[in-house]
């Protein structure tokens, strides 16, 4: 298939041969020896100190360039933000041969295009600090021009690029556009780095478990399929990786955390993709109550060090992490906001209740199935500062747990923040013969229908027999906490590459990004 070249990417192409011809390479392989980065210099240079930054060499991304005919001022943004570097013909070229600056000027200097310099800093008439250039060197020409983003001379961003379907699919491009996207990913490094060093400093061991799994347990959802060759059986991407950390706490590990990706063959919409990261952890002689004083003080922690501040501003609201936060049952919290107390309620009792608020159910689905989706529907949205959402019913939890004082439910919570779940925690089930009554259960779902049931694993009931002590477990959905402490709309907005369908059709158009909201749950 040919390439379809615009005007503009064919300049650029005629422009890189005459580059070579006059012996510039326009992509060098040698080591350029980058010695100071753009907020360095603006932030830490002052006239008494000049001396330290009397050699430097500076590296970035023309972003634009002011042709005052033998001055040149061009704007460059490098891993930390917006640079100016000042430069004069007769600087570059001192001597009587120009042909350098000729050749770079007209061939090398276009918007998007990586040069460096070396020079030294000082500050302009108009009071902007840069660097006074005495070499430019072109390091990789741009063949594909930017778009056109208006920047103040203060750096600040006019007729920002917005379109999702060109950001998602070339966050490339994005990044170099749209300063504020780098930095929501800067957050979200910050924001992991935060809960490793908060489990870490309380002894918490970090550990990799299998992607590729025999049988996709630890959750209720759809998995993706694919074949061992080699085996020649099939193999599942995982869906969780609950049951292999809880391998781990047989085997003698007190506590164990992985950030795991998980795949889900399901839905796509803001808050959902196929591929998602999860933060899991287990811990030994511990309960769902312990584990909610502890989550609770690791989401203070991470307001406090993503923004200083408990109170995050998201959207129109205002959020307060600061511990302790609210406790309520599912039932009751179903009864709060509906009138309805589905205490005593069968299978046959909820799906008239679905009906009587209008809730779409479909005829596979049990008992724990159809309170989830009542919840859901009517009052999982309600809940916007965070709330423990506890005790649910034993048959929404085969891997939870029986209460120790409540019949009919299991130790289980879930934490909702602006009306959505960010953390799912139980006290585990560690009797091994309740646990594969369990797993039955679910495979009777499987046989009614419903493709989301658990599997049967075997080996982990053999684990189980061998005896797990008394643990708590959590899992915190790590795309939906970024979304919620960078304040952003959508869960594409936190991954650097969401999945999309692909970019050309049949009939050779771009394809869209589409939200569908099939079996997301």
């Amino acid at each position: 298939m040919s390439q379809s070249l615009s005007e503009q990417e064919i300049i650029r192409r005629e422009k890189l041969e005459q580059l070579s011809i006059a012996g510039i390479n326009p992509y060098p392989a040698a080591l350029y020896p980058v010695s100071h980065y753009s907020n360095d210099i603006k932030e830490n240079y002052k006239e008494e100190n000049k001396e330290a930054y009397a050699s430097v060499c500076v590296a970035g991304r023309i972003m634009s360039v002011n042709d005052k005919g033998k001055v040149l001022f061009i704007k460059i943004q490098d891993d930390k933000g917006l640079l100016q570097l000042y430069v004069k013909r007769d600087e570059i070229c001192p001597g009587e041969d120009k042909s350098y600056w000729e050749a770079l000027t007209k061939n090398g200097l276009d918007l998007g295009d990586i040069i460096g310099s070396t020079g030294y800093v000082f500050t302009t008439k108009t009071g902007e600090i840069s660097v006074h250039s005495s070499t430019i060197t072109l390091l990789a020409k741009s063949l594909k021009p930017l778009p056109v983003v208006k920047r103040d001379e203060q750096g600040n961003v006019f007729d920002a690029v917005t379109d999702p379907e060109f950001r998602y699919r070339q966050r490339y491009a994005d990044l170099i556009i749209n300063p504020a996207v780098k930095e929501t990913f800067v957050k979200r490094t910050l924001l992991v780095n935060t809960i490793r060093e908060f489990l870490n400093s309380r002894g918490a061991l970090e550990v990799d478990t299998p992607v590729l799994q025999s049988i996709p347990g630890g959750a209720a959802a759809r998995p993706f399929i694919t074949h061992h060759n080699a085996l020649d059986i099939p193999f599942y991407l995982r869906i969780a990786n609950e049951l292999y950390l809880k391998r781990l706490i047989v085997g003698g590990f007190e506590w164990v955390y992985e950030f795991s990706r998980n795949f889900r063959n399901e839905g796509m919409d803001r808050t959902h993709n196929p591929e998602f990261t999860v933060l899991e952890w287990y811990t030994a002689y511990k309960d769902y109550l312990w584990m909610m004083e502890i989550t609770e003080q690791l989401f203070e922690k991470i307001a406090l060090t993503l923004h200083g501040t408990t109170e995050l501003k998201v959207g129109d609201k205002t959020i307060n992490f600061k511990a302790p936060f609210r406790r309520i049952s599912i039932i009751e919290a179903i009864q709060e906001n509906t009138g309805i107390d589905i205490t005593s309620m069968d299978e046959a009792a909820l799906r008239e209740v679905c009906k009587k608020l209008h809730i779409e159910v479909a005829p596979t689905i049990g008992k724990g199935k159809l309170i989830d989706e009542i919840f859901g529907a009517t009052s999982e949205p309600k809940y916007i500062q965070p709330t423990f959402i506890i005790d649910y019913p034993i048959e929404m939890s085969p891997l939870t747990k029986k209460h120790r004082s409540k019949e009919g439910l299991v130790e289980r919570f879930e934490l909702m923040v602006n009306g959505k779940e960010l953390a799912n925690a139980y006290s585990e089930l560690n009797d091994p013969i309740d646990q594969r009554k369990r797993f039955e259960e679910q495979l009777q779902l499987m046989e009614r229908g419903d493709d989301e049931a658990m599997f049967i694993d075997h080996d982990f009931l053999r684990a189980l027999e061998y005896g797990m002590p008394p643990t708590a477990g959590i899992g915190i959905g790590i795309d939906r906490l970024c979304m919620l402490l960078t304040n952003q709309p959508s869960i594409q907005d936190v991954l650097f590459f969401p999945q999309m369908r692909p970019e050309v059709s049949a009939g050779g158009q771009e394809a869209e990004f589409t939200d569908t909201n099939e079996n997301n749950k």
